[in-house]
C-alpha cells in the first residue's frame, strides 16, 4: 500500500509539472526571472534609501529608486538560521522547528530560568522550499553564498531543490574568513587575495549569462556583512577618512557595505546587458537586525538577537518593471514567509498540493495595493540567546524565550519566564521606549489573545519546565 500511494504521489506531482508547463508554453510568455538578494546582519538603516549618511550605497539606492521601497519589512525571527529557514519554507517557525542558531541553551545556566524548546538545525527534507515549488514553471534555481540550514547532499541547498550550490552548507559565517584561502567545502577558493562578497558576485553573473534563455531563479543570500569584520584594504582605508556619525562609523564594516553595493550594481548591469531586466523582479532584504556593537539601528531599539524593532526590521526594496512604479513606497506591514506565495504568483505557479503557507503574497502591494487584509504578524523565540547589548530587557541576555505580535500599529512582546507583557504604539514609539501594558489593559489582553490563538493554531511550543541549575 504504501509503494503504490508513493507511485500516486509521483504520478500527480509529475502531472501538475506537465500541466504547468504546457501552460506557460501556450501563453508564449517566459515567466519573469527572479533574483533575490539576502544580506546577512544588514541593518534597517545601513543603506542610503534608509537613511545611512556614512554608508555609501549607490547602487543599492538606484535599484530602490527604480522601483518600490517597504519600510515596515521584518525578518521572521532576530538572528540567522530562523529567519533563512521561514523564508525557504514560507512558514512559520513552529512548523519546522528551527527558532534560532545553534542550541537554545545559550548563555550561563545559572541565570537560565527555564530549559527552553530544543532546536532544530537542519531544515527537514519533506518541507517543500522555493526551489521545489517553481520547478513546474521550468526555473533554473541556484543558491549562492550562505546557506545555514544544512549540508548536500541531503540537507544543503541541492537537496533542497537547487539545481546549483555555490558556499552554501551549514555555516552560518564564512569558514575561515572573507579572503582565500575559505575553508568552504561548497566553494573552491580562488586566486590569491580574492574577496569572497566579490567571488559571489562572479559566480552569480556567471549564471545569470549561462541561463539568460531559461527563466531563472538566483538567491543570493551574502555572507556579508556578518562577522569576522574584513574587507578590501583600499575600502577600509577610504571610510577611515570619513567622518561618520549616530552609531555608524566602522569603516570596516562601512566597506563590507560597498563592495555588497558594488556587485548588486554588476549584477544589475549583467541584467542590462542581457536585455533581461524588464523579465525580471528583484528583491533586496536582509534576515535580521544590525549588531549593536557594529553599527546603529536608531531610532528603532535593540540589535540582531532581540524582538524589539532593531533585530527584526529590515531593509527592503522590490524592482519589477511594468509592474511596479518606480519611486514608490509602501508603509504596509509585510513578512519573510510573505515571500514563498509572493514568487509563486509571480511566476505563475500553483501551491504545491498540501503545502501549508503562512504568509500572504505581497504582488498586490506592489502593483499598488495599501492592504494585505492580514490580522497580524507574529514572532516566537522560546530559546536564550546570550550576550550583552544596548536596548536589550536585561544584561545578560539579548533576548530570554519571548514571542511578539504586530496588528496595525500596535505590538506586544511576552517574555515566557514571568510571563511579563510589554506594549507599543509603534506609530507613537517607533523605538519602542514607552510600554503601555498598564496603561491600556484591554488593548494589552486582545493582542495577548490573539497571539495565544495563534500558538494555538501553529502548534507553538512554550518553555514551561524550570531550569534546576537556576540560581534567582
Amino acid at each position: 500500500m504504501q509503494s503504490m500511494a508513493l507511485s500516486g504521489s509521483v504520478l500527480t506531482a509529475a502531472g501538475d509539472l506537465l500541466f504547468d508547463q504546457a501552460l506557460h508554453a501556450r501563453s508564449g510568455h517566459k515567466p519573469p526571472n527572479i533574483v533575490f538578494i539576502f544580506i546577512d546582519d544588514m541593518g534597517w538603516r545601513d543603506v542610503g534609501f534608509m537613511g545611512s549618511r556614512y554608508y555609501e550605497t549607490p547602487h543599492i539606492d538606484q535599484l530602490a529608486r527604480q522601483g518600490m521601497i517597504f519600510t515596515n519589512a521584518y525578518s521572521n525571527a532576530p538572528n540567522c538560521a530562523p529567519a533563512r529557514a521561514c523564508l525557504m519554507s514560507g512558514q512559520y517557525s513552529p512548523r519546522h522547528g528551527i527558532y534560532t542558531v545553534s542550541n537554545s541553551d545559550r548563555g550561563p545556566s545559572k541565570q537560565r530560568k527555564l530549559i527552553p524548546i530544543e532546536n532544530t538545525t537542519d531544515l527537514r527534507s519533506d518541507i517543500v522550499t522555493i526551489a521545489e515549488a517553481l520547478k513546474p514553471a521550468g526555473y533554473v534555481s541556484a543558491s549562492m553564498g550562505k546557506w545555514h540550514l544544512g549540508t548536500d547532499p541531503k540537507a544543503g541547498p541541492i537537496g533542497q531543490g537547487f539545481d546549483v550550490n555555490v558556499g552554501g552548507f551549514s555555516a552560518g559565517h564564512p569558514a575561515k574568513g572573507y579572503f582565500v584561502p575559505y575553508g568552504n567545502p561548497e566553494l573552491p577558493d580562488g586566486p590569491p587575495g580574492e574577496y569572497l562578497t566579490d567571488r559571489l558576485t562572479d559566480e552569480a553573473l556567471k549564471f545569470i549569462e549561462a541561463n539568460k534563455n531559461n527563466p531563472f531563479f538566483l538567491y543570493l543570500p551574502h555572507y556579508a556583512v556578518h562577522t569576522p569584520l574584513q574587507a578590501r584594504a583600499e575600502l577600509i582605508e577610504k571610510y577611515k577618512k570619513k567622518r561618520g556619525s549616530g552609531g555608524q562609523n566602522n569603516p570596516t564594516y562601512a566597506a563590507m557595505i560597498e563592495s555588497t553595493d558594488q556587485g548588486v550594481g554588476h549584477i544589475m548591469d549583467k541584467l542590462d546587458e542581457l536585455n533581461l531586466t524588464d523579465n525580471t523582479v528583484v528583491f533586496f532584504f536582509s534576515d535580521n537586525g544590525g549588531v549593536r556593537t557594529i553599527t546603529s539601528n536608531a531610532p528603532l531599539r535593540g540589535g540582531k538577537g532581540m524582538l524589539y524593532e532593531g533585530g527584526i526590521r529590515e531593509p527592503m526594496c522590490v524592482r519589477w518593471p511594468a509592474h511596479v512604479k518606480p519611486g514608490t513606497r509602501c508603509d504596509t506591514p509585510i513578512i519573510g514567509i510573505d515571500f514563498f506565495p509572493s514568487l509563486l504568483e509571480i511566476a505563475g505557479v500553483r501551491k504545491p498540493k498540501g503545502k501549508v503557507l503562512d504568509g500572504k503574497s505581497i504582488t498586490p502591494l506592489l502593483k499598488g495595493g495599501h492592504t494585505l487584509n492580514r490580522e497580524a504578524l507574529f514572532w516566537h523565540f522560546p530559546a536564550y540567546l546570550q550576550g550583552r547589548a544596548e536596548g536589550a530587557r536585561d544584561p545578560y541576555f539579548r533576548t530570554r524565550p519571548a514571542g511578539a505580535v504586530r496588528a496595525d500599529d500596535w505590538k506586544l512582546i511576552e517574555y515566557f519566564e514571568d510571563g511579563a507583557l510589554e506594549l507599543y504604539n509603534l506609530k507613537e514609539d517607533i523605538g519602542e521606549k514607552k510600554n503601555l501594558a498598564n496603561v491600556m489593559p484591554e488593548k494589552t489582553r486582545a493582542l495577548h489573545e490573539l497571539m495565544l490563538a495563534w500558538r494555538k493554531a501553529t502548534n507553538a511550543p512554550v518553555p514551561t519546565k524550570l531550569n534546576p541549575k537556576y540560581q534567582p
